[in-house]
């Protein structure tokens, strides 16, 4: 018989430049696919946005899932799990037909319980380890409640952990890459390493403890690595209002600073931009650091799969990242410089086990398969 997962992203629909963002989703969709299941794209549309631009978005949207012929699979409910307004969702599938899948998949932590609980069976796939529990502890964030609870991040629930369960039984998943869509490519010559950050995130307190979650203050520990590791880096950051204040703290070190919406706001850009890199390099909110998760992103493993070695900061102890084989993971400016070194020493070396990572802990086809057998047989959990 074959499934029907309903997959719900977070909120793509209201992020139309963010190419990166939208691939997050879509590699969980081409896995389901590839296991011979029925993909429905579950987007939430809030009365309240202005009507023309929600019904832009809409068609932005169709146009993208169009490509993996799942433009016919696209469903809208609103925050109350109701119809949406005007003729915005006109051609789609009506929310009651989404509520029959035999799965929510869903990786939007804000998705009101009240569409939740419309489906059968349900599980929220965490993609802020540590921060989410973080704000379900403080009240900043209310989970609805799923039968199954999965996260990327490797310590969430276990003894290891810097932060509470907040009482959930979660269960650890790599983050999917679907290969096919994300071939290893030669190198292309004097590339700079490369990464696409927001550059704000603000703050927030947990516990008498602030935590930073902004790729400013992140960066402002390695201003001076262009100098010393001596060869190209550049940073596309999101969010045109910030992009002067970056220019200048940036560029005077070497830096090259560009638009992010100009080389990542489609998924074709965003994939070129990525495999025409030398690599990436990119610190890590600072959030992500001090809790330790041996969380790593989504970004910089398509630049692995792209066959293209990652030099990225720490974010904990895990039981499969390297620290230095395709993969480098630093603590310090220093060893920042020397990770850099060491991959350009032997490039062709770190290419080949950057992809090699990838296909072994991350592949989409095995990844979900994963997600979706444990889902399936897990007992009931949801709250009452």
């Amino acid at each position: 018989m074959t499934l029907t997962i309903c997959l719900a992203p977070a909120h793509t629909i209201a992020y139309p430049n963010g190419g990166g963002h939208f691939w997050v989703y879509l590699q969980w969709a081409l896995g389901l696919r590839a296991l011979g299941c029925d993909v429905i794209w579950l987007e939430q549309i809030d009365p309240a946005d202005p009507v023309e631009e929600t019904r832009r978005n809409v068609t932005i949207l169709r146009e993208r899932l169009a490509r993996w012929d799942l433009a016919n699979a696209l469903a809208f409910t609103t925050p109350a799990g109701a119809a949406p307004p005007g003729d915005v969702a006109t051609g789609a599938l009506d929310f009651e037909t989404a509520a029959q899948a035999d799965l929510l998949l869903n990786l939007w932590h804000s998705l009101p319980a009240e569409v939740v609980r419309r489906f059968r069976r349900s599980a929220l796939i965490d993609t802020d380890p540590g921060l989410l529990q973080t704000w379900m502890t403080n009240g900043s964030v209310k989970v609805a409640p799923h039968d199954v609870y999965f996260t990327i991040g490797e310590t969430v629930g276990t003894p290891r952990a810097l932060f509470p369960d907040c009482g959930l039984q979660w269960i650890y998943t790599p983050v999917p890459v679907f290969l096919p869509e994300w071939p290893a490519m030669p190198p292309e010559g004097a590339a700079a390493y490369t990464t696409v950050a927001h550059w704000w995130g603000g703050k927030f307190e947990h516990d008498g403890t602030t935590f930073w979650n902004e790729k400013r203050v992140a960066f402002l520990d390695y201003l001076e690595l262009p100098a010393r590791a001596r060869v190209r880096l550049e940073v596309a950051v999101c969010l045109a209002q910030c992009f002067d204040e970056c220019r200048q703290l940036m560029e005077p070190h070497g830096w090259r600073v560009r638009e992010a919406w100009d080389v990542s706001s489609t998924l074709e850009a965003y994939r070129a931009y990525i495999q025409r890199s030398r690599g990436e390099f990119s610190c890590a909110k600072p959030a992500y650091v001090r809790l330790e998760t041996a969380w790593i992103s989504d970004r910089t493993l398509c630049y692995l799969a792209s066959g293209r070695p990652a030099v990225v900061q720490h974010t904990g102890r895990s039981k499969f990242l390297p620290d230095g084989e395709g993969l480098f993971r630093f603590r310090s400016l220093d060893e920042a410089a020397a990770a850099l070194c060491a991959a350009e020493a032997d490039y062709e070396y770190h290419c080949r086990q950057a992809r090699a990572l990838v296909e072994e802990h991350f592949d989409a086809r095995r990844v979900v398969a994963r997600v979706l057998e444990r889902a399936l047989e897990q007992p009931l959990r949801r709250a009452v």
